[in-house]
């Protein structure tokens, strides 16, 4: 049995802990034969090999009495740069319980253990359900609605250094004043409106205007603001920083894809530039 499940990339702007959407790299989780202790094999550095790893720790939070296995892990999607590498591990733990204990999981629970788990829905819904989610974590009650996404090139610069999520939140304000909030949230809005539509002009220039998040974390990434300026250059719909950075993403018509790469190539930047395309099938099984 074969587990895969998508990369993810949240935010998008200003959907700050509630929007995401699924993209085309994967992690694998190869469930082999029956163990007296669980083996995971991978080739991450500083990443446990037994029960200690986070995909057996999550797996055995769902069905403490799983019957251990070896496991096989490979991934390409980067640790720490933004594309929900933990996210996607603990989606997979949980696929991984409801399969070895049967326990015949909706999709709509297995959104709740791992939102309860991760924190916030904003990588664990696209990874699961594929596709655009905008999900709301409020008083323990998780709820989300899946769409498509427009018909649009993403294009991934994502750096050669790691930024954890926590250190990427100790730069942000600990409250915004109620005018700022209200103007901020009004502009996610309109955003997820004209994402839902279709109407990508719209979108991007509110994706360019949050005011949750990006304007405090930019100075953590600074190819950030060099790759926005490029995009503008090549006629972009947006450029945002992916989940808590340090991967920067841009959105494109999917006619310009090739020109913007070659701007970016021509940068020289220490990092992977990486097109990818929307995963629309979420977390899936392979017997």
């Amino acid at each position: 049995m074969k587990i895969i499940v998508p990369a993810t990339s949240a935010n998008i702007g200003p959907g700050f802990d509630s929007v995401g959407v699924a993209l085309s790299k994967y992690l694998s989780i190869e469930v082999l034969e029956k163990t007296d202790k669980w083996v995971v094999e991978h080739d991450l550095e500083f990443v446990p090999n037994d029960e200690r790893n986070l995909l057996i720790k999550t797996a055995l939070k769902v069905s403490k009495n799983l019957q251990p296995h070896r496991v096989k892990m490979t991934s390409d999607i980067p640790l720490a740069r933004g594309l929900g590498s933990s996210s996607s591990v603990i989606v997979a733990g949980i696929e991984l319980a409801n399969q070895l204990g049967q326990l015949n999981l909706s999709d709509e629970e297995k959104l709740r253990f791992a939102t309860t788990f991760e924190g916030h829905p904003d990588n664990v819904a696209p990874a699961i359900f594929g596709n655009l989610v905008i999900a709301s974590y409020v008083n323990k009650q998780v709820s989300a609605v899946v769409a498509d996404f427009p018909d649009v090139a993403f294009l991934a610069f994502i750096p050669n250094y790691q930024l954890r999520t926590s250190d990427s939140r100790n730069v942000l304000p600990n409250q915004l004043s109620h005018k700022k909030a209200v103007a901020a949230s009004s502009i996610a809005n309109v955003a997820i409106a004209a994402l839902m539509k279709g109407d990508m002009v719209t979108a991007g220039r509110a994706i360019e205007s949050d005011m949750f998040h990006e304007q405090f974390r930019q100075k953590l990434v600074p190819e950030f603001y060099p790759i926005k300026q490029l995009a503008r250059e090549v006629g972009a719909y947006a450029t945002y920083l992916s989940g808590a950075g340090p991967t920067v993403m841009t959105l494109l018509p999917k006619d310009q894809l090739d020109e913007m790469v070659e701007k970016l190539e021509a940068k020289q930047f220490d990092g992977q530039i990486c097109p990818l395309t929307v995963d629309s099938q979420g977390i899936c099984i392979e017997n």
